[in-house]
């Protein structure tokens, strides 16, 4: 029995160009989220698209933020954070939050979570978590929550999700 097997690379001859590999990363579509907390009564949050499932036993979610994020090290004194689950009539929301510098709360309808997080209102839903763990790994870090209260409202929402640099709306292209 005969295997194939590419030719051995060095990983360091290994180019990837960062434009083109953002364009691959694009076509994976995903929803979008907003993670929230408060420190010292002032809220905090940012527009989240790399978030997702870790464990069911503890009931861990994880997401990426770039190292140089302004609203990361709050969240991280606060040592807990809400996952707003975006609907796709949230459009705005995520713009709003996905600006640097600006006012992210003006406009922005909120009440606090059972850990004191902000869930923002009109969201599909939310997950309120403690911080369980972070890792460095390139330009982000990659931190873990462990869910401690979520609410699933019986609500017919559907997600906003993001795909080639655009936002999507299932209900547009057919679910199936």
């Amino acid at each position: 029995m005969s295997t194939c097997r590419a030719p051995a690379m060095s990983h360091s001859s290994i180019a990837i160009e960062p434009l083109r590999f953002r364009e691959a990363l694009g076509h994976y579509a995903s929803g979008i989220t907003v993670i929230t907390s408060q420190i010292d009564g002032e809220p905090v949050g940012f527009t989240c698209q790399s978030f997702y499932s870790v464990s069911m036993s503890p009931p861990l979610v994880s997401f990426s933020v770039m190292s140089g994020s302004a609203s990361y090290p709050k969240i991280r004194q606060a040592r807990r954070f809400a996952v707003n689950i975006l609907s796709d009539e949230q459009i705005d929301i995520s713009n709003q939050f996905a600006r640097r510098g600006a006012d992210k709360w003006h406009g922005i309808e909120w009440r606090e979570s059972p850990l004191g997080n902000p869930i923002i209102a009109g969201s599909m839903h939310w997950l309120d978590c403690e911080i369980y763990a972070e890792h460095v790994a390139g330009d982000h870090v990659i931190v873990i929550g462990e869910v401690k209260a979520l609410d699933l409202p019986e609500v017919d929402l559907r997600p906003l999700l993001y795909f080639k640099g655009q936002y999507r709306n299932i209900a547009a292209h057919g679910a199936v």
